[in-house]
C-alpha cells in the first residue's frame, strides 16, 4: 500500500493528514504554527511530526509517495514563497527545504489552490470543471479552477481573493500591507474586528459584551438569536457576498465551495452569503451554487 501526507499550513495551526494514494484519509492531526523568528521553525516542526508518524505506524520511506503542502501565500512553480502575510516568511524555498528535511518528494502550492483541487476531486466540487474555492480562516484564500485547470497566474498570485478591495475608506492595514482587503472583514480575525467596531458604536445589550470575542462566539451568539451578533454576521456576509458576486461575473463558476475554519459556522453563514449573492448577482450567474 502506498501513502502520502497532506499538510495545510495555517496562521494558527498546521493540519496534517496521512492518506492512501486513492485519497482515503487514514489519520489526521494538528500541530501549532510557530511564527516566531520569521517562522523559521515551521518546516522543521512539520518534518519532525511526519517522521514521528512514519515511525509510529512502522512505515518505511518507500511506502510514502510524497508530501503535498498548502501554504497561505502565493507559491511559484518551483515551490518558492516570496513573503506570507500570516507566517512571517520573507523568501523561502519551501519545496527544497521540505525535501531536504524529510528525504521525501514534496509538492508545494497555495493553500486555497490545492484545497480547490481537493474539493474538485473528492468534495463539494466533485464532477464540476469550473469552480471557486473560498477558504475562511485566519485569512481569506481562494482557488479558481477553470475547465479543470488551476488558475495560478503569472506570479503565483491567481485567485488571491482575500486581497480584493471591498472598502476604500479603511484606515487599518491588512497583513499584506494594503487597506480595505476582503480578508480584513471576512476572516476569523476580520469578524472579531467587525465585532469590536460594532460595540464601539452601539451599546446594545448582547451576550458578546461579556466574552473574549472569537469568530465562533459571534456565530454561536447569532445562532442563539442575539440581535447584535445577527447584525454583525449580516455585515460579514455582505462583504463576502459582494466579493463572490464580482468573482462570478469574472469567472462564471458552477459552484463556490466555502471551507476553512470559519465555515464550521455552517448554515447561518451560508444563508447570509446566499441571500446577498442571489439578490445582487448578474442574471447570468443566478444558477451558481454555493
Amino acid at each position: 500500500m502506498n501513502y502520502c501526507f497532506g499538510v495545510d499550513i495555517g496562521g494558527t495551526t498546521v493540519k496534517i493528514g496521512l492518506f492512501e494514494e486513492t485519497g482515503t484519509i487514514v489519520e489526521k492531526w494538528e500541530i501549532p504554527t510557530n511564527t516566531l523568528a520569521d517562522g523559521e521553525a515551521i518546516l522543521p516542526d512539520i518534518a519532525f511530526s511526519l517522521k514521528t508518524k512514519i515511525e509510529e505506524r512502522k512505515l518505511s520511506e518507500e511506502d510514502i509517495l510524497g508530501i503535498g503542502v498548502g501554504v497561505p501565500a502565493p507559491v511559484t512553480a518551483e515551490g518558492i514563497v516570496n513573503g506570507s502575510a500570516n507566517l512571517g516568511w520573507k523568501y523561502k524555498e519551501v519545496k527544497k527545504e521540505m525535501e531536504e528535511l524529510t528525504g521525501l518528494k514534496a509538492y508545494i502550492g497555495n493553500d486555497a489552490n490545492v484545497a480547490a483541487l481537493g474539493e474538485m476531486w473528492k468534495g463539494g466540487g466533485a464532477g464540476e470543471k469550473n469552480m471557486i474555492m473560498v477558504t475562511l480562516g485566519t485569512g481569506v484564500g481562494g482557488g479558481v479552477i477553470i475547465d479543470g485547470k488551476m488558475l495560478v497566474g503569472n506570479n503565483g498570485a491567481g485567485g488571491e481573493i482575500g486581497h480584493i478591495t471591498v472598502r476604500n475608506d479603511e484606515t487599518e492595514t491588512c497583513g499584506c500591507g494594503r487597506k480595505g482587503c476582503l480578508e480584513q472583514y471576512a476572516s476569523a480575525t476580520g469578524l472579531v474586528r467587525l465585532t469590536k467596531r460594532y460595540f464601539e458604536k452601539n451599546t446594545k445589550n448582547s451576550i458578546l459584551n461579556k466574552k473574549e470575542i472569537t469568530a465562533k462566539e459571534v456565530f454561536d451568539a447569532a445562532k442563539a438569536g442575539d440581535e447584535a451578533a445577527l447584525e454583525i454576521t449580516e455585515e460579514f456576509g455582505a462583504y463576502l457576498g459582494q466579493a463572490l458576486v464580482n468573482l462570478a461575473a469574472t469567472v462564471d463558476p458552477a459552484v463556490f465551495v466555502i471551507g476553512g475554519g470559519v465555515s464550521k459556522a455552517g448554515d447561518i453563514l451560508l444563508d447570509i452569503v446566499r441571500k446577498y449573492f442571489y439578490d445582487h448577482a448578474f442574471y447570468g450567474n443566478q444558477k451558481t451554487k454555493i
